[in-house]
């Protein structure tokens, strides 16, 4: 190989990145490990030494046999721990629980879309739902503050509620 034997062999991983991800998919069981296996192959290309690498008369052969012994490793490593059903769950569901951080950001565009429909309420109907949600004030109260009886209060307070289902079930 040349003097930059170790970029050669990243180079050799990206042309047979395809024939790759085929040999990895045919042996596992999942895509997911295919893609593990080929990043860890990767890894251990860039991690050759150029000494090493540089002594490598059949780089694509070399490619391939340390896919083959990742492939080996990968099973023994399986045979070794199975997954139990309880594991698999708690995998499954941490995949699909939204990280903190996309939680927040949903959380702040949700809000944000929430003032947007709140705002287009009735100054009376907006004033009732804040009182009622946000300062948790009983029917009674808010109607003293806003000069109206309680039965309107009520009723502002459901409009109020149904705008706000309409607009936000748009959104999602």
């Amino acid at each position: 190989m040349t003097a930059d034997s170790t970029s050669g062999l990243a180079q050799l991983f990206e042309e047979q990145h395809d024939t790759l991800n085929r040999y990895f998919l045919k042996r596992t069981a999942h895509p997911w490990d295919a893609q593990d296996l080929a990043q860890e192959l990767y890894l251990r290309l860039l991690r050759t030494d150029r000494a090493a690498a540089e002594t490598i008369e059949k780089p694509e052969a070399y490619l391939f046999t340390v896919a083959a012994n990742l492939v080996k490793e990968h099973a023994a490593r399986k045979q070794r721990s199975p997954r139990t059903g309880e594991e698999v769950n708690d995998a499954l569901e941490r995949l699909f629980t939204p990280c903190d951080a996309a939680a927040g950001v949903d959380r702040d565009v949700r809000r944000q879309r929430l003032a947007a429909v709140i705002a287009r309420l009735t100054p009376k109907c907006r004033a009732a739902l804040v009182l009622h949600y946000r300062d948790e004030l009983g029917y009674r109260d808010i109607g003293e503050r806003l000069n109206i009886s309680t039965h309107m209060v009520k009723k502002y307070i459901v409009k109020a509620l149904a705008v706000c289902r309409v607009g936000m079930a748009r959104y999602d």
